[in-house]
C-alpha cells in the first residue's frame, strides 16, 4: 500500500480541526435529532411522527406560508432597492438609501421582535402615530401581532441582507447594457425587469435560500409576536420540551422543519454545483 505524501498528510492535519468541529457541532447533533424522532417505547416506531402531524399540521401549513410568503415579498424589495441603487438618478436618495437600508442587518432577531411588538400593537407607536395625525381614530386602531406581524419582522430583518447581495451583483452588470436600453428609450423599471434581473437571478435565488432557511429557524420572532394558534414550529417544539419534556415529538417537529429546509437547500447546492464546474 503506497504511502501518503508529506503534502498529503499535512493537507488532512490542517483540514481535521475543522472537520471535528463540523461531525461534533453538526454531524452528531443532528443525527441524533434524527434518530429520537423515531425513539418509542420499547424500540422504534412512527408514533412520534403521527403525534406531530395530529397535533401540528396546521402549524406546518401555516409555517411554510409565512416563510413562504416572507422570501417573496425579501426578494421583491430586494430588487426594488437594489434596483434603485443601480439605476437611481438622484445621487443624494441613492447615497441616503444605501446609508440606511443595511441597518437592520445588525439588530437580533430577538430585539425585533421586542421592537415590532412595541410598534405594531394595537396601542403601539404605528398606531399612536396614525390616530395623531388624524388619519385613524382609537376605535379604528388594529393590532398587527400576528402572521402579519411575524412577516413583517421577517422581512424587515432579512431584506438588507439579500439586498447587499442583489446590489452588489448589479453593481458589477456592464453598463453598456444598461446605457444601450436607455439610449433606445427603455424606461427604468423595464431595464430593471428585463436586463438587470436576469443577469442577478442566481445571487438573488441564493439570498432567497439563505432567507428561508434562517427564517425557518427563528423563535423569538414568533414566540414574542404571535401569542396565538397557528403558530410557528420553531414555537411548538420549545413548548413540547419546556410544557411536558417531550423530546420526541419535539425531535419529530424538527425533522420535518429539516425536510421543508433541505427542499431549498437541495436548489442551493445545484446551483453551488453548477457554478464550481
Amino acid at each position: 500500500m503506497p504511502s501518503l505524501k508529506p503534502q498529503r498528510l499535512l493537507g488532512l492535519f490542517l483540514v481535521l480541526p475543522a472537520l471535528v468541529m463540523v461531525v461534533l457541532f453538526f454531524i452528531v447533533p443532528l443525527s441524533a435529532s434524527v434518530v429520537g424522532a423515531f425513539e418509542v417505547e420499547g424500540g422504534l416506531g412512527f408514533g412520534n411522527i403521527v403525534k406531530a402531524f395530529d397535533f401540528y399540521t396546521r402549524d406546518m401549513l401555516f409555517t411554510l406560508a409565512i416563510v413562504s410568503l416572507s422570501t417573496l415579498l425579501i426578494a421583491l424589495f430586494s430588487i426594488a432597492i437594489g434596483g434603485y441603487l443601480t439605476l437611481g438618478e438622484n445621487p443624494r436618495a441613492v447615497a441616503l438609501l444605501r446609508w440606511l437600508y443595511r441597518w437592520p442587518m445588525f439588530i437580533p432577531f430577538i430585539v425585533v421582535g421586542q421592537v415590532l411588538r412595541t410598534f405594531l400593537a394595537k396601542n403601539g407607536l404605528m398606531n399612536g402615530t396614525l390616530v395623531a395625525a388624524g388619519l385613524i381614530t382609537p376605535m379604528q386602531a388594529i393590532s398587527f401581532l400576528d402572521w402579519r406581524g411575524i412577516v413583517i419582522a421577517f422581512v424587515w430583518k432579512q431584506t438588507p441582507f439579500v439586498a447587499l447581495l442583489v446590489a452588489g451583483a448589479m453593481a458589477s452588470i456592464d453598463r453598456g447594457t444598461i446605457e444601450a436600453a436607455r439610449n433606445l428609450g427603455a424606461s427604468r423599471l423595464r431595464i430593471l425587469v428585463e436586463i438587470v434581473v436576469p443577469q442577478v437571478a442566481t445571487t438573488l435565488l441564493v439570498g432567497m435560500i439563505l432567507s428561508f432557511v434562517t427564517m425557518m429557524s427563528v423563535l423569538s420572532v414568533p414566540l414574542m409576536i404571535n401569542a396565538q394558534s397557528p403558530t410557528m414550529l420553531t414555537t411548538d417544539i420549545a413548548f413540547r420540551i419546556n410544557a411536558y419534556g417531550d423530546y420526541g415529538v419535539a425531535n419529530a417537529l424538527g425533522l420535518v422543519s429539516l425536510l421543508m429546509a433541505s427542499g431549498v437547500a437541495l436548489v442551493y447546492l445545484r446551483i453551488a454545483m453548477r457554478e464550481r464546474s
